[in-house]
């Protein structure tokens, strides 16, 4: 089963949405992702806001920074 993750992002982020279309496939085949706009808190845009995208996995915290392909994502998955 794979794991409930995180993508961390904002509203306008062309690389956000860049990110989404990497895992949207995934998505598909039962991955799980939580959309999370940084703007909505100050502790996160001040975390992320120079990173976004972020994929991040909720059970061990890991997390892959943007630029990553399909590929990457299943290999930081597993």
């Amino acid at each position: 089963m794979l794991p409930e993750c995180q993508l961390f992002g904002t509203l306008g982020c062309h690389l956000c949405e860049f990110a989404e279309a990497e895992i949207m496939p995934l998505v598909e085949h039962g991955l799980l992702v939580e959309l999370v706009d940084i703007a909505d808190s100050e502790a996160l845009f001040e975390a992320y806001g120079l990173r976004i995208p972020v994929l991040r996995r909720v059970d061990t915290g890991a997390e892959l920074d943007w630029p990553f392909d399909e590929a990457q994502v299943v290999s930081f998955l597993l």
